[in-house]
């Protein structure tokens, strides 16, 4: 009786290990699977982060402007140029005449519309005549505005006046008192686009490359 209670004693002990070693093979097995899954995750998220990543610095900012552009745009300013002509300074322009009798200073000479047929081909040339001697001057001795010229010095074009009452006429030195002063005007006939002219006014010395304003 008691060999069979020690047989059965054995077999259940034998069983109970069986029970115990599969346990623990069923425990280790379960764990090497988490642990295959966790680390296939991780590495999921970190190549997800690095093209996330990848992609932001590859995109470039909306409103930088392209360096070439920027170029090209200051390039095409730097070469507008300027086409007026400069304002002559007061005492710039000055020249004797009848020999050293007077002198005469111009004191603009700027581009104009005509009133008549609305173009700009007008330049209202402005001078001043003073007369230097206090003596020896004969009565016939004027200064005649009205035949004032120009010549293109590029050219060699002459331009004339546009006619007698666009000009003061003449002004006589005999009427001036010594170192007085009268001003005077004369409209020429000069096309657009000539910004530089010589002034001819006549029994005066040549006033060459006069700027034209606009």
């Amino acid at each position: 009786m008691s060999i069979f209670l020690s047989s059965v004693a054995v077999l259940l002990s034998t069983l109970a290990l069986l029970c115990s070693g599969y346990t623990a093979y069923q425990v280790f097995t379960l764990q090497q699977t988490l642990n295959v899954a966790s680390a296939g995750n991780k590495n999921a998220t970190t190549s997800t982060q690095k093209t996330s990543s990848s992609e932001t610095s590859t995109v470039p900012p909306d409103n930088k402007p392209n360096p070439s552009e920027a170029s090209s745009s200051s390039t095409t300013t730097a070469q507008s140029p300027a086409t007026t002509g400069s304002a002559i300074k007061p005492g710039q322009f000055v020249q004797p005449s009848f020999g050293q009798k007077a002198e005469v200073e111009l004191l603009s000479v700027k581009r104009i519309k005509d009133p008549e047929t609305a173009n700009r081909d007008v330049v209202n040339v402005q001078m001043r005549i003073r007369r230097v001697a206090t003596d020896g001057i004969n009565p016939a001795e004027s200064v005649g505005v009205y035949n004032t010229t120009a010549r293109n010095p590029d050219t060699s074009e002459t331009y004339k006046g546009v006619n007698l009452k666009r000009s003061t006429g003449s002004v006589e030195l005999f009427s001036l008192r010594p170192q007085a002063s009268a001003d005077a005007y004369v409209w020429l006939r000069i096309p657009e686009g000539v910004n530089s002219i010589d002034v001819f006014v006549p029994d005066t010395a040549a006033f060459k490359n006069v700027p034209v304003s606009n």
